[in-house]
């Protein structure tokens, strides 16, 4: 086929796993933040030294019996994409992503967890791979287990969708308000377009995310170092450990 029937929307870049590239295991947890990277690592006993997806790290570790791989950090949508394209390229079936979101409702608070429905996309990527006005959603499989697990817990809990930006710093009292009033919990710099790759790959991924500060009263409440959100992270970390060996590739 010549280079003018090409498909206009077939990609010209394309993940691959190269030439003596070790393949990852079936299940995959992806964190966003450097702390629940380690913390991962260190749960699942994956010593030695890690291997690298440009500058994240890949780390092959167990629990429950199943091997899993743990990568991180990998944050904002457009990183997180690239890095969660070639761990489908190297065998990556199940992906579970652990992250951090701030707050857009009074009564989602600091520490409690987030379970993402859906995710409302004003990032730049997820467009690229869902059509028309389909929205990003996770795999419904993965969700159940994560919500039989978290409500296991003896913590605040909360199931909805949650807005992705690539704009950190212009979460604008508009944007918020606007959020506010469709419902959407909370706020995130990855998922919509996490979701959008696993629609598109047709890959399980679902996520997890831990109220790290609130911004429902239209200022910054910053909770990172209150004994809430480190409990919601311990419970968050376990969680995603628990699901992923416990879903089927």
């Amino acid at each position: 086929m010549g280079a003018t029937n090409l498909p206009p929307d077939q990609a010209l870049i394309n993940p691959t796993r190269e030439p003596g590239e070790a393949p990852v295991a079936p299940r995959v947890i992806l964190a966003f933040t450097r702390p629940d990277y380690h913390n991962l690592c260190r749960l699942s006993r994956a010593t030695g030294p890690p291997r690298y997806l440009w500058d994240c790290g890949v780390h092959e570790g167990s629990w429950n019996g199943q091997d899993i791989t743990v990568v991180g950090p990998a944050l904002s949508a457009p990183y997180a994409v690239m890095i969660l394209e070639r761990l489908i390229a190297l065998g990556a079936k199940v992906v579970l992503a652990l992250g951090w979101c701030g707050s857009l409702q009074r009564h989602v608070n600091v520490g409690s967890l987030l379970l993402p429905s859906a995710a409302v996309g004003s990032d730049g990527t997820s467009p690229h791979y869902l059509e028309g006005r389909k929205q990003p959603a996770p795999h419904a499989g993965l969700c159940r287990l994560l919500q039989a697990r978290i409500e296991a817990a003896n913590i605040p809990w909360h199931n909805g969708a949650v807005w992705t930006t690539d704009a950190f710093y212009r979460e604008t009292v508009a944007q918020v308000r606007r959020h506010q009033g469709q419902g959407v919990l909370g706020v995130d710099l990855e998922l919509a377009a996490l979701f959008a790759v696993g629609q598109f790959r047709q890959v399980a991924v679902a996520g997890l995310l831990v109220v790290s500060d609130e911004l429902a009263e239209l200022a910054w409440r910053p909770g990172f170092h209150t004994p809430a959100f480190k409990q919601g992270r311990r419970e968050a970390t376990r969680a995603v450990l628990d699901v992923a060996a416990e879903a089927e590739p």
